[in-house]
């Protein structure tokens, strides 16, 4: 396949990257409510950072939360232990997925934009590379036992080292991806491919889709996650409003269970056996798995009009949500306790 180039961007410096004013807002904790599903515990304010905010990843060793700022074309870099911002990487044009890799120590950003993903070191976030040719680039999955990444762009994924930051394959989809979950057990792909109405199942080791499933009356499949041990696959969908569960193995669709509208972030807790669901609408639904083929709605956790987006962190227990600007309130991080 045809390689990307790749060349950094000379002349950027940490200096140039912090430059702005950027204030540091210390974190504003929150007393939990006994009995919430959820348990906001605190929240760190991101001023000046205007409109729509997508995907999120987390430094966890650093102590970090990187936060792709979409309308902002910014990523919005968060020290967790200190409750503040404390970077920004600035001059990027709608970022929307992004990735930070242990081992590279790079932070990885897919930019609808620009189409292409810039790489960044993880310490100083000054630039080292970036990889070209990549439209509409959007969500980015990292697999540690290959050292590879997956992005979402146009038509297809774009298969990425880490270490060479070289462009190794690319993978044609029916449209333009939207989430997407690696096996870690296996060698699938499950992809959500809105534009076709269906699921694409990719075989990374063969580098094609080995199979397709319909949506059938549904539509608008964005969000995506996966439970492995179960061979369950969970897609959202905008219309109507719902999540939908798949049988990994045959492909079926087993339950259906009506949640929040706009739903753009998904997240399954396999220690609680519970579904996030974070909805544009306002809301999170949490959906509890009572067995494979079993699934109930137990809670509506209230957000923000155009909180879509989070990250989910078994590590800590935590749930981050990203809240974008309220009329007179900043954007801002709300984080979320796990019961």
């Amino acid at each position: 396949m045809s390689a990307g180039r790749i060349f950094g961007k000379p002349g950027r410096t940490l200096a140039c990257l912090l430059a702005g004013g950027i204030a540091l807002f210390q974190v504003t904790p929150v007393a939990a409510q006994p009995g919430e599903l959820l348990q906001l515990v605190q929240t760190i304010a991101l001023p000046g950072v205007r409109g729509r905010i997508d995907h999120l990843d987390i430094d966890l060793d650093g102590g970090r939360l990187f936060v792709a700022a979409l309308g902002n074309n910014t990523v919005e870099v968060v020290d967790l232990r200190a409750g503040r911002r404390s970077a920004r990487i600035r001059d990027l044009r709608e970022p929307q997925g992004l990735a930070y890799v242990p081992g590279a120590k790079r932070v990885f950003v897919a930019s609808g934009g620009s189409g292409r993903v810039d790489v960044f070191a993880g310490d100083t976030l000054a630039p080292v590379g970036r990889i070209d040719r990549l439209e509409d680039a959007d969500n980015v999955r990292y697999e540690p036992a290959s050292e590879r990444l997956y992005v979402g762009y146009g038509g297809g994924l774009a298969v990425l080292e880490a270490p060479t930051i070289r462009l190794v394959n690319r993978i044609k989809l029916a449209g333009h991806p939207e989430s997407f979950q690696l096996e870690s057990t296996g060698s699938r792909i499950f992809v959500n491919v809105p534009d076709a109405r269906q699921i694409a199942v990719v075989d990374r080791k063969q580098g094609n889709v080995a199979a397709t499933w319909a949506l059938g009356e549904v539509r608008a499949n964005f969000p995506m996650a996966l439970d492995e041990a179960q061979h369950r696959l969970f897609v959202a969908t905008r219309r109507p409003a719902a999540l939908l569960v798949f049988d990994t193995k045959s492909g079926e669709r087993v339950a259906s269970v009506p949640i929040g509208g706009d739903a753009d972030d998904l997240f399954f807790d396999g220690e609680r056996k519970q579904i996030y669901a974070i909805c544009g609408e306002g809301v999170i639904t949490v959906v509890q798995q009572q067995d494979a083929d079993h699934y109930v709605a137990i809670g509506r956790v209230r957000t923000a009009s155009g909180a879509r987006t989070g990250l989910f962190v078994p590590e800590q227990r935590t749930l981050y949500v990203a809240v974008p600007v309220q009329q007179s309130t900043p954007a801002e991080i709300r984080v979320y306790s796990v019961k």
